[in-house]
């Protein structure tokens, strides 16, 4: 029996939280198995994982926009019952999203009143402005209250979203990914305030980052999530970046499955050094969602007969990359080139230089949900012979049929019929039709983008085969995969992509698991606090 919400007004400071054994399923995928985790009360709480390990499932269970099937949630050693957002706030939980929450029309004092939810219908605006202004004076952070946000930058709108949870003094503040939008120095000034605040014993901060150097420098614990389960908890002061990274790609799975002659592909021939160059990438740079660089001057070459797999802990670029890569993201700079020819990811390009794509969540990104399966399959050449023709150039859709009847059964494609829309397949037979799209005919360039992600092992296997087979044939594959088996497996080279660049490489055969979890940790390139920041150790003392 789960503890009511208490009559009496709620309590302050900083509150304890334990998660015990909480599990939460979406139909017959778990996304988050049995985690236990404490965060001590005026802590800072890290929580790690790749994507899909589990980390936004469980902080939503706990701030109340999602429910646990199993398992219970404590605040301050009472087991409570948080079933919607309003709950987690009346005991005081707050929590800052990813994506920007905020009302783009309104101004910064009517945003940060709005977040409290109790907004009278008449308002003095003499009283809260002077209240708001006395706020601002304990922050670090200057905003214009009369600024909309329509009119700030990524950097301001962040440090907006942290304020209006801060001005209602949360016991518990929840950070998903508060600084990817911040360049280091505004990250360090928002997590040092934070920290502070949390030392001050006035709440408990709980975050998701991706980055290494956030967590050594301002969290006292962390906790690592890898597939919906708890691989690794410690204190800060007890791990190292390259401990952390190591246990989100799950080294001790690996290294038995190599110890037991698995987790490797036979031994293939080696790539000629005189190979041709089919993709050459010089000083890429592309920016993210929110304004920032997410590839910063990016060079790597892979050669006919190859496969150069890109490592690194997600939110480092790697998407950014890919999307400028095919066309779905503009470049800010830097080119690229297919076979010696500039390519700029045009339609007419693709076809004629032969480079295909496939990319991750591929119902969203590589297919038209209410198409058919047929038509989805006829995306790239529609309007080519044999599928088109006449002095009109007639769309020929019995064609398009055939051919796909026959690659529904080369590529094992489980779906009623040719006809049925694409987005009524599961997961798994999407990925397949866009396997036979995209590595159908001659290929020079196959750039794959966790290409196996969330598939059964069946799936896996054949496609993995079905991208040896185009080195096999000698097109260049470029591989980005969160999973390091995956890369050791298929690569002939692994190089680590961290903060938009690639800070390391090596050969496939002689890689070593412990020293690209180091970089992809962070370790030896650096990654050090941004100019006026403490290091690590000073930050920790200096809060």
């Amino acid at each position: 029996m789960t503890a009511p919400l208490d009559p009496k007004p709620p309590a302050t400071g900083a509150l304890a939280l334990q998660t015990l054994d909480l599990t939460k399923r979406f139909g017959s995928f778990t996304a988050m198995d049995r985690v236990s985790m404490t965060v001590a009360p005026g802590s800072v709480h890290a929580l790690l994982g790749e994507n899909g390990a589990g980390k936004s499932t469980l902080v939503k269970c706990v701030a109340g926009s999602q429910r646990a099937e199993e398992g219970s949630i404590l605040i301050d050693g009472r087991e409570r019952d948080i079933a919607t957002p309003v709950v987690a706030r009346g005991l005081g939980i707050g929590m800052v999203y990813q994506h920007f929450t905020l009302a783009p029309g309104m101004s910064v004092a009517e945003n940060l009143l709005l977040a409290g939810g109790r907004t009278p219908a008449l308002i003095d605006w003499a009283r809260e402005r002077r209240a708001l202004q006395d706020f601002l004076q304990t922050t670090p952070f200057r905003l214009d209250l009369d600024a909309t946000p329509a009119g700030l930058a990524a950097g301001e709108k962040q440090k907006l979203e942290l304020l209006k949870q801060l001005y209602l003094k949360p016991r518990l503040l929840i950070l998903d990914e508060p600084t990817s939008v911040l360049t280091p120095q505004e990250a360090d000034e928002v997590l040092a305030y934070v920290r502070a605040v949390a030392r001050r014993g006035e709440c408990t901060v709980l975050m998701i980052t991706h980055k290494f150097r956030e967590v050594m420098a301002y969290a006292d614990e962390v906790t690592v999530l890898r597939r919906g389960r708890k691989v690794h908890g410690a204190s800060v002061a007890s791990t190292t970046p390259g401990l952390l990274a190591q246990t989100m790609i799950g080294e001790g799975a690996a290294d038995a499955a190599a110890a037991a002659g698995e987790g490797r592909a036979a031994p293939r021939t080696p790539t000629p050094a005189d190979a041709p160059v089919a993709l050459q990438v010089r000083g890429l740079a592309a920016m993210g969602d929110r304004g920032t660089l997410a590839v910063q001057g990016l060079d790597l070459q892979v050669r006919r007969g190859e496969v150069l797999g890109i490592a690194g802990v997600s939110g480092n670029g790697q998407r950014e990359l890919v999307e400028a890569l095919v066309g779905q993201r503009a470049r800010a700079g830097g080119e690229v080139q297919v076979l010696g020819q500039p390519f700029l990811a045009r339609r007419d390009e693709n076809r004629r230089l032969k480079l295909r794509a496939l990319p991750e969540e591929p119902l969203r990104n590589a297919c038209v949900g209410e198409l058919s399966v047929a038509a989805n399959m006829a995306l790239r050449d529609f309007d080519q012979p044999p599928l088109a023709g006449g002095p009109l150039g007639w769309l020929r859709f019995g064609a398009w049929r055939e051919r796909a009847r026959a690659w529904i059964a080369e590529y094992a494609v489980k779906t009623r019929s040719e006809s049925t829309p694409i987005a009524a397949l599961s997961g798994g037979n999407v990925q397949r039709a866009v396997l036979a799209r995209e590595l159908a005919g001659e290929i020079n360039v196959l750039i794959a983008a966790n290409p196996v992600f969330g598939l059964d092992f069946a799936a896996v296997s054949e496609i993995h085969d079905r991208i040896l087979q185009v080195r096999a044939r000698g097109g260049a594959v470029l591989l980005i995969s969160e999973d390091l088996d995956e890369l050791l497996e298929l690569s002939d080279r692994i190089a680590v992509m961290s903060e938009g660049r690639l800070v390391f490489e090596t050969p496939a055969a002689a890689a070593d698991r412990r020293t690209i979890g180091a970089h992809m940790g962070g370790g030896d390139h650096g990654h050090a606090p941004a100019d006026g920041a403490p290091p690590a150790a000073d930050a920790r003392a200096a809060a």
